[in-house]
């Protein structure tokens, strides 16, 4: 028999009621009454008990206070002077107590206050912490504001970081089941005082439960806590947190990856498949850069669409980070920012579904990972990376589902319904698109618990109605003006109709094909198809990982009805994302929904099949070997195809010598415009570059945009409508053939160039230039001149 073996078994001969375990340093003073009380309590229980102090390297007689008591229940355990952690590890080890009571030896908490803990439980808690934090808690003499403030503010940063739920987890008073506290802190690595974090995380990943109860507490002078004391409290939890910041660290990796081909160098490199977006993106980054610097209104400018000009707030130009990154695009430039906020907020958003995930499904880190992988960088979302920063930076939708789920609880409805307000309104000025799209997916979701658990949504029913009443409180004024402007102001219009083209609507091969950018079995002939282009491939999932969320399903339908509660969610959101005559028909022509993509519902798949995964692998890590290799084999084969090649990129092209060095300032005077040729439009809008590159120093007809068609009507159109010039102009571009030009046609380009108080016309090397250079020749009755790299027509002559 090992000794260890036999340690256990004598502990379990002479098991007590309850231990009493303080860890002590240099506490001569304080020691003698702390244990005159502690007796003194634990005699009038009747039951046997003991208590341990765990003298940590004392340089007084703390040591002596408790061997000259001579009580056989009342003895020393010599540490090392390493850190209240290690004597606390060494405080429980040595105990034999059915329960175990935490104590510092200060007692701040009075030793009458275990009552209340052993309440919690008896009635089946695994652990009971004293807090100072919760209603019905008391406090005495209170310690100094700063070290006060400072522990709040730790407190806030644990419940971040590590403890979900506590909100005072360093109160040092605390009551343990016997056997879980042993194996808990035998499983402690930290030495310092973030021992308590540590040992609550371990109850919580067991799935232990912990009760949080008020107590009395009063501040004790000659606290041992210093400065440097709160430095090592972060790094050891920083340790705990090893794992997770693994975790955000591999995500950042991910996302750099991904956008490898145009990271390192972003004024020079654009990603082929972008299209025309990352023009577009760049510009309404340095337009509302432009805007902020010169105090304008941040949701409206006349520098593309000239003169009616374009609505900002009805573009999505994610003023949520577009105007506090201001100082950062005046001073690097648009394509700086672009880039960081989709390579950064990609990862961003996988560490808040991991945050999610670990939360609220399984604290099995693994799995989490691989859940919020998929949520994140799932194909469609990989599409969306090439053009769409509204798609790609999600991070604050995690987050406003984990905030509508705590008013399912009915605890502190109306704090929380404050923070869901304030979360919907900024998430609103990153894209009103996603939110939507997150919303019809919580109420899928919430529909399909409602199924399966009618009793306890019932329950939930009425705190979260209450919750968003109040959140909603909260966001509309917040929103009042940005959304009055998107609907009512200048250039506003009544919603988008993308037809019937395909990938408008997803077919079933859309969601069971492989997507463009997989890295192992990408086929783009098939998947452009079956999509709209190479931004909007909204679906591509596979059919492995269809299969498998089919299996989790079937073998998991019983034991969590979670489960059943997503598959409804992802089949809701695949049926949708077929467009009518399906479900979608009850939605489409709502207001909001009319100009919705019906293919992009499918998006609500990704974080959804992310979580089947993540708890899927959580139940296989407890099966046996042969059925636990053969399932994460299965997970691994579903999940490879997904895993996306590096987006392409290419190097941009050069920018005119005419823009970069200031000669076009020559041409256009204040007030007037510069007239590309052809007209900026959503399939070439290389002018947005250079206007750009030259600081947005000119104003221009045309553009990349959505506004309404014109003339009274407010449908909207990507684009302006075009008027005869601007179509003629682009006929002969399209078709290299030099159209017919007579006197009407000449009136009307005069009348064209008057409306767009035109000061120069320029057409930049491209193809077909030599029809359009012919084109404008005609037009205007002289021919233009070689200035700079481009041609020019200079009207002042």
């Amino acid at each position: 028999m090992t000794a260890t073996a036999t340690d256990r078994e004598t502990r379990e001969a002479e098991t007590v009621a309850l231990s009493v375990v303080v860890p002590a340093r240099d506490e001569e003073r304080r020691l003698g009454p702390t244990l005159d009380a502690l007796v003194d309590h634990l005699e009038q229980t009747g039951e046997p008990w003991e208590i341990v102090v765990v003298d940590d390297g004392s340089t007084d007689a703390t040591g002596d206070l408790v061997a000259a008591r001579r009580d056989p229940r009342v003895r020393a355990v010599t540490g090392e002077g390493r850190g209240k952690g290690h004597a606390l590890r060494l405080g429980v080890a040595a105990s034999r107590g059915h329960r175990i009571l935490v104590t510092d030896a200060d007692l701040a908490t009075p030793v009458a206050e275990l009552a209340r803990l052993e309440q919690a439980l008896a009635a089946g808690h695994a652990a009971a912490v004293g807090s100072r934090a919760v209603p019905g808690a008391t406090l005495g003499d209170r310690q100094h504001r700063a070290r006060e403030l400072l522990g709040k503010a730790g407190n806030r940063l644990i419940r971040a970081t590590a403890v979900r739920g506590i909100r005072d987890t360093q109160c040092g008073f605390k009551l343990f089941d016997g056997d879980k506290a042993r194996a808990a802190f035998a499983a402690s690595r930290v030495d310092g005082w973030a021992i308590d974090v540590e040992v609550l995380r371990h109850f919580q990943q067991a799935d232990w439960p912990v009760a949080e109860v008020p107590v009395h507490w009063s501040h004790r002078p000659g606290s041992k806590v210093r400065p440097p004391d709160y430095l090592r409290f972060l790094r050891d939890l920083a340790r705990l947190r090893r794992a997770d910041l693994l975790a955000v660290l591999l995500f950042l990796a991910f996302s750099v990856t991904l956008y490898s081909g145009r990271v390192l160098d972003p004024a020079h490199r654009y990603l082929t498949d972008s299209l025309q977006d990352q023009n577009q993106w760049e510009w309404f980054f340095a337009v509302t850069a432009d805007n902020v610097s010169h105090l304008r209104n941040p949701f409206f400018s006349d520098l593309q669409g000239y003169p009616d000009g374009v609505n900002l707030m009805a573009n999505t130009t994610m003023p949520g980070l577009s105007v506090p990154l201001t100082p950062l695009t005046l001073l690097f430039g648009p394509a700086i920012t672009l880039s960081l906020v989709m390579t950064l907020g990609l990862a961003a958003t996988a560490a808040a579904w991991y945050w999610l995930i670990v939360g609220r499904l399984t604290p099995h880190r693994g799995a989490a990972f691989a859940g919020a992988a998929l949520a994140a960088f799932a194909p469609p979302f990989v599409s969306h990376a090439n053009a769409h920063p509204n798609f790609v930076v999600l991070f604050m939708i995690p987050l406003i589902i984990d905030r509508a789920l705590r008013l399912c609880t009915g605890a502190r409805v109306g704090r929380d319904a404050v923070i869901l307000g304030l979360m919907t309104a900024y998430q609103c000025l990153l894209g009103e698109e996603a939110l939507l799209l997150a919303a019809l997916g919580m109420l899928l979701f919430a529909l399909g618990y409602t199924a399966v658990r009618p009793k306890e949504a019932a329950a939930a029913a009425g705190p979260l109605l209450r919750g968003l009443a109040i959140g909603a409180a909260v966001c509309l004024p917040l929103l009042v003006y940005p959304l009055a402007w998107q609907f009512s102001g200048p250039q506003s219009y009544d919603g988008i109709d993308h037809g019937t083209a395909p990938g408008t609507a997803n077919s079933l091969r859309a969601l069971l094909t492989f997507a463009e950018r997989s890295l192992l079995a990408g086929d783009a002939g098939t998947v452009r198809t079956l999509s709209l282009n190479t931004t909007e491939q909204n679906a591509f999932y596979g059919w492995p990982l269809a299969l498998l969320a089919l299996a989790v399903t079937v073998l998991l339908w019983r034991r969590h009805p979670v489960v059943r509660a997503l598959a409804a969610t992802v089949l809701g959101a695949a049926v949708l994302s077929m467009g009518p005559p399906g479900p979608w028909a009850l939605l489409d022509g709502l207001p909001l929904f009319e100009s919705v993509i019906e293919s992009r519902v499918a998006m609500v798949c990704g974080p959804v099949l992310g979580m089947l995964v993540a708890l899927a692998i959580t139940e296989l890590t407890g099966t046996r070997p042969p059925l636990r290799h053969a399932g994460l084999a299965a997970v691994l084969l579903a999940l490879l195809p997904l895993v996306p090649a590096p987006l392409r990129s290419e190097p941009r092209a050069e920018v005119p010598a005419f823009f970069t060095d200031g000669t076009w300032k020559a041409y256009v005077r204040d007030g007037e415009t510069l007239v590309p040729v052809p007209l900026a439009e959503p399939g070439a809008a290389e002018a947005l570059h250079w206007q750009t590159v030259t600081g947005l120093g000119f104003r221009m007809p045309g553009g990349y945009f959505n506004g309404p068609y014109g003339d009274g009507d407010r449908t909207g159109v990507y684009g302006v409508p075009l008027r005869f010039t601007a179509n003629l102009l682009q006929e002969a571009q399209f078709t290299g053939i030099v159209p017919v030009i007579d006197t009407a046609a000449r009136e009307a380009a005069a009348q064209d160039l008057a409306y767009w108080r035109a000061g120069a016309l320029v057409l930049a090397p491209q193809h077909h230039a030599g029809a359009l250079r012919e084109t404008v020749d005609k037009l205007l009755g002289r021919p233009g001149r070689r200035v700079d790299g481009v041609w020019v027509w200079d009207l002042h002559d």
